[in-house]
């Protein structure tokens, strides 16, 4: 595949090379979820699919950590080889990995004994939960957790093999590991019967493949132009990682709050199907949203190394760029969803017509995000590719949590079932427009 260094003036053809592997490894780091969902809906039945996801976005908050160590650390690392630091960058490079390591085996602990209790608090807003959707929920979630280190690691190689110059290899090890889960899934679900087991098995070794394989590679690949090896405690750099990163953490804790809120009005509203439905939309939602968190990953290291060599005029040339891609994709998203809202919502329903019909009608009224989400993704990337942690941070919380938690519950009160699926287009253009406001702010001050 055509190289890009991070000292090439970028080009549409060196943007595309640049972010495509990142973007397909997002893609193929989605399909966990999405691959366990069609096999859970099809041979498990419903309950064990909304069990499943009523309990999923609790692991995306303990993971989360993993974003954070991995934007917040490549933009520290991606500046100091622009300042043509490479020991400085090989030694926060190691410290972040052995650090998250370490802080996944506690948050693992803490996991397996909080998922039953979490399980129940989340199912406790409707009266209408059947137990077996519990106890899948539960089962589901025990197993899952016990991979949380390598499913944090995923996360966090994903951006590094980007800095590293080396997404392609990033996007082999996504590959094989989306491919080995799809076909353990077939084997433990359809064939073996395993249920809930299967599914969350199948995930386990995904991970292990995505997050854990890397290990080796960064330890033997010694070409690559950042290594794992000797580093010294640098509580400077971690919290430096902390805060630059904390914009991504954010983005997944309060996305996944803001998917237990819109869980517990849906089964107020319409009940177990309600929340078969808003899994289809967030799988649907997976598959965009990786198209737009692959670019700004892919790209970020270009923003963070070009901003660490103070080349202003090739930082404005990418910013320039981007804004045309993410108008562009953001049109096509939403043409998509629109047209394949009957098809995609079919794969999950499993000839549930009233799920189906939900889906339908709730994948079109919340497509609209897709035309304005991109532009809010990448100016929090932006900023912390420029260590500006702090308007990230702001950027990621207004949007994915204050704007939409406030949505989820004022928006039903209106327009009824219709304003719980209207909640994420309404705050997706207040956080658009939030986020535009810093843009524009802090144009003279980083010169893009």
């Amino acid at each position: 595949m055509f190289k890009v260094s991070l000292s090439d003036h970028i080009t549409y053809k060196k943007v595309f090379y640049a972010t495509i592997a990142p973007i397909i490894m997002m893609i193929f780091a989605s399909c966990y979820s999405i691959v366990d969902g069609i096999f859970l809906s099809r041979f498990a039945g419903d309950g064990a699919f909304a069990g499943a996801n009523l309990i999923f976005p609790y692991i995306i908050i303990l993971g989360g950590v993993g974003f954070m160590f991995g934007t917040g650390g490549s933009a520290l690392v991606s500046k100091a080889l622009g300042e043509q630091d490479s020991k400085k960058a090989n030694e926060r490079f190691s410290l972040i990995i052995y650090s998250l390591i370490a802080i996944s085996i506690l948050l693992t602990i803490i996991g397996y004994f909080t998922i039953e209790p979490m399980t129940k608090l989340f199912a406790s807003f409707s009266k209408n939960v059947e137990d077996s959707m519990l106890e899948y929920s539960v089962r589901y979630g025990k197993l899952l957790v016990l991979g949380l280190a390598f499913f944090m690691l995923q996360n966090v190689f994903q951006a590094f093999f980007a800095t590293a110059e080396k997404p392609l290899i990033g996007f082999l090890f996504i590959l094989t590991a989306g491919i080995t889960n799809i076909i353990l899934d077939y084997v433990f679900i359809y064939v073996c019967n395993l249920s809930v087991e299967g599914a969350a098995i199948a995930t386990l070794i995904g991970w292990f493949i995505a997050g854990g394989l890397p290990i080796v590679y960064f330890i033997f690949k010694k070409n690559s132009i950042i290594n794992l090896g000797k580093t010294h405690i640098d509580f400077k750099v971690l919290l430096k990682s902390c805060s630059n990163g904390c914009s991504e953490f954010f983005t997944n804790i309060s996305g996944s709050i803001v998917s237990i809120c819109y869980n517990a009005q849906l089964l107020k509203y319409i009940g177990q199907n309600g929340v078969s439905a808003y899994a289809i939309i967030m799988y649907l939602s997976f598959a965009f949203m990786a198209i737009y968190l692959g670019y700004a990953i892919g790209i970020a290291p270009f923003i963070g190394y070009n901003y660490g060599s103070q080349n202003h005029k090739e930082l404005h040339n990418i910013f320039k760029k981007s804004m045309i891609i993410l108008g562009i994709l953001g049109v096509c998203m939403f043409s998509l969803s629109q047209g394949l809202a009957r098809v995609f919502g079919g794969i999950f329903a499993n000839g549930n017509q009233e799920l189906l019909e939900i889906s339908v009608q709730s994948i079109r009224l919340f497509s609209i995000v897709f035309l304005t989400c991109g532009y809010s993704i990448f100016a929090s990337a932006f900023f912390t590719a420029l260590s500006n942690g702090l308007i990230s941070a702001a950027i990621s919380l207004i949007r994915s949590l204050v704007f939409e938690l406030v949505a989820v519950f004022v928006m039903p009160l209106i327009f009824g079932v219709t304003g719980i699926w209207l909640a994420a287009p309404i705050a997706e253009l207040g956080s658009f427009s939030f986020a535009l406001f810093f843009i524009i702010r802090k144009k003279k001050v980083y010169h893009y």
